[in-house]
Protein backbone atom coordinates (compact mmCIF):
# COMPACT_ATOMS: atom_id res chain seq x y z
CA UNK A 1 0.00 0.00 0.00
CA UNK A 2 1.51 3.59 -0.74
CA UNK A 3 1.58 6.07 1.20
CA UNK A 4 0.55 9.60 -0.21
CA UNK A 5 1.08 13.18 0.40
CA UNK A 6 -2.19 15.06 2.18
CA UNK A 7 -1.78 17.66 -0.51
CA UNK A 8 0.94 18.30 -2.50
CA UNK A 9 2.64 22.05 -2.78
CA UNK A 10 5.74 22.74 -3.97
CA UNK A 11 8.07 25.01 -1.67
CA UNK A 12 11.35 26.33 -3.13
CA UNK A 13 14.09 23.81 -3.08
CA UNK A 14 12.60 21.51 -0.61
CA UNK A 15 10.16 19.52 -2.91
CA UNK A 16 7.03 18.76 -1.88
CA UNK A 17 4.90 18.85 1.69
CA UNK A 18 1.45 18.82 2.94
CA UNK A 19 -0.92 20.11 5.52
CA UNK A 20 -3.16 17.75 7.71
CA UNK A 21 -6.06 16.66 6.00
CA UNK A 22 -9.51 16.01 7.83
CA UNK A 23 -8.88 12.11 8.59
CA UNK A 24 -6.06 13.49 10.60
CA UNK A 25 -7.99 15.94 12.60
CA UNK A 26 -10.58 13.57 13.35
CA UNK A 27 -8.24 10.74 13.80
CA UNK A 28 -6.49 13.39 16.72
CA UNK A 29 -9.50 14.32 18.06
CA UNK A 30 -11.26 10.66 18.47
CA UNK A 31 -13.93 11.27 15.98
CA UNK A 32 -14.64 8.10 14.99
CA UNK A 33 -17.80 8.52 13.00
CA UNK A 34 -16.55 11.29 10.96
CA UNK A 35 -13.30 8.86 10.29
CA UNK A 36 -15.51 6.02 9.55
CA UNK A 37 -17.57 8.60 6.95
CA UNK A 38 -14.31 9.73 5.29
CA UNK A 39 -12.84 5.94 4.99
CA UNK A 40 -16.09 5.27 3.08
CA UNK A 41 -15.58 8.17 1.08
CA UNK A 42 -12.55 7.16 -0.27
CA UNK A 43 -9.82 8.43 1.37
CA UNK A 44 -6.78 7.20 1.66
CA UNK A 45 -5.84 6.45 5.13
CA UNK A 46 -2.49 6.19 4.85
CA UNK A 47 -1.78 10.09 4.06
CA UNK A 48 0.74 11.79 5.41
CA UNK A 49 1.89 15.25 6.39
CA UNK A 50 5.04 17.32 5.63
CA UNK A 51 6.76 15.31 8.85
CA UNK A 52 5.13 11.96 7.83
CA UNK A 53 3.04 11.42 10.36
CA UNK A 54 -0.12 9.69 9.50
CA UNK A 55 -3.85 9.51 11.24
CA UNK A 56 -2.68 6.18 12.44
CA UNK A 57 0.00 7.98 14.32
CA UNK A 58 -2.75 10.39 15.42
CA UNK A 59 -4.90 8.42 16.90
CA UNK A 60 -2.14 6.45 18.78
CA UNK A 61 -0.80 9.44 20.78
CA UNK A 62 -3.87 10.67 21.84
CA UNK A 63 -5.02 7.32 22.62
CA UNK A 64 -8.08 6.84 20.39
CA UNK A 65 -8.16 2.86 19.99
CA UNK A 66 -11.55 3.26 18.19
CA UNK A 67 -10.34 5.31 15.57
CA UNK A 68 -6.70 3.37 15.49
CA UNK A 69 -9.09 -0.04 14.50
CA UNK A 70 -11.06 1.48 12.17
CA UNK A 71 -7.59 2.88 9.93
CA UNK A 72 -6.19 -0.30 10.17
CA UNK A 73 -9.41 -1.98 9.64
CA UNK A 74 -9.04 0.16 6.44
CA UNK A 75 -5.40 -0.53 5.34
CA UNK A 76 -3.08 1.50 7.52
CA UNK A 77 0.46 0.86 7.60
CA UNK A 78 1.36 -0.18 10.60
CA UNK A 79 4.82 0.77 11.10
CA UNK A 80 4.89 3.63 8.62
CA UNK A 81 7.65 6.06 10.34
CA UNK A 82 7.69 9.84 10.72
CA UNK A 83 10.41 11.87 9.94
CA UNK A 84 11.71 11.83 13.25
CA UNK A 85 11.82 7.26 13.37
CA UNK A 86 8.49 6.90 15.70
CA UNK A 87 5.84 4.30 15.05
CA UNK A 88 2.13 4.56 16.00
CA UNK A 89 3.40 2.11 18.37
CA UNK A 90 6.06 4.55 19.49
CA UNK A 91 3.30 6.99 19.93
CA UNK A 92 0.96 4.18 21.52
CA UNK A 93 3.53 3.82 24.18
CA UNK A 94 3.90 7.40 24.80
CA UNK A 95 0.11 7.97 25.25
CA UNK A 96 0.08 5.23 27.69
CA UNK A 97 -2.73 3.61 25.89
CA UNK A 98 -2.50 -0.05 26.47
CA UNK A 99 -5.33 -0.98 24.08
CA UNK A 100 -3.91 0.97 20.86
CA UNK A 101 -0.85 -0.73 22.22
CA UNK A 102 -2.42 -4.25 21.99
CA UNK A 103 -4.02 -3.60 18.67
CA UNK A 104 -0.72 -2.30 16.89
CA UNK A 105 0.75 -5.68 17.61
CA UNK A 106 -2.08 -7.60 16.89
CA UNK A 107 -1.86 -5.98 13.25
CA UNK A 108 2.03 -6.89 12.87
CA UNK A 109 3.70 -4.13 14.56
CA UNK A 110 7.24 -4.59 15.48
CA UNK A 111 7.98 -4.02 19.16
CA UNK A 112 11.79 -3.77 17.94
CA UNK A 113 12.52 -1.07 15.17
CA UNK A 114 15.65 -0.27 14.14
CA UNK A 115 16.46 2.97 16.53
CA UNK A 116 17.32 6.11 14.87
CA UNK A 117 18.89 8.81 16.65
CA UNK A 118 15.92 11.33 16.83
CA UNK A 119 13.65 8.38 18.79
CA UNK A 120 13.33 6.11 21.33
CA UNK A 121 11.79 2.21 21.13
CA UNK A 122 8.38 1.56 22.02
CA UNK A 123 9.84 0.09 25.23
CA UNK A 124 11.37 2.95 26.01
CA UNK A 125 8.47 5.51 25.37
CA UNK A 126 6.01 2.74 27.94
CA UNK A 127 8.95 3.44 30.41
CA UNK A 128 9.23 7.18 30.31
CA UNK A 129 5.43 7.42 30.60
CA UNK A 130 5.29 4.82 33.67
CA UNK A 131 2.47 3.02 32.55
CA UNK A 132 3.68 -1.05 34.05
CA UNK A 133 0.94 -2.98 31.67
CA UNK A 134 2.26 -1.17 28.67
CA UNK A 135 5.75 -1.84 29.80
CA UNK A 136 4.60 -5.88 30.88
CA UNK A 137 3.08 -5.78 27.42
CA UNK A 138 6.27 -4.78 25.52
CA UNK A 139 8.54 -7.07 27.52
CA UNK A 140 6.29 -10.14 26.33
CA UNK A 141 6.15 -9.29 23.10
CA UNK A 142 10.12 -9.46 23.24
CA UNK A 143 11.52 -6.17 23.71
CA UNK A 144 14.73 -6.06 23.89
CA UNK A 145 15.38 -5.23 27.27
CA UNK A 146 19.18 -3.80 26.27
CA UNK A 147 18.14 -1.49 23.71
CA UNK A 148 19.94 1.18 23.92
CA UNK A 149 19.28 5.06 23.19
CA UNK A 150 21.93 7.87 22.86
CA UNK A 151 19.86 10.02 24.40
CA UNK A 152 17.68 7.73 26.70
CA UNK A 153 20.48 5.11 27.55
CA UNK A 154 18.68 1.50 28.61
CA UNK A 155 14.87 1.45 28.67
CA UNK A 156 14.48 0.18 32.32
CA UNK A 157 15.95 2.47 34.12
CA UNK A 158 13.69 5.17 33.76
CA UNK A 159 11.07 6.49 36.27
CA UNK A 160 8.83 3.76 36.55
CA UNK A 161 11.36 1.13 36.93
Amino acid sequence: MEVTAARRSFLCDIGFWADRTALHEAASHGRALQLKQLIESGVSVNMVTVDNITPLHEACIQAHPNCARLLLEAGAQVDVRTIHGSTPLCNACASGSLECAKMLLDYGAKVNPSLTALTASPLHEACIQGNVEVVKLMISSGAQLEAFDVHFGPPLPHRMC
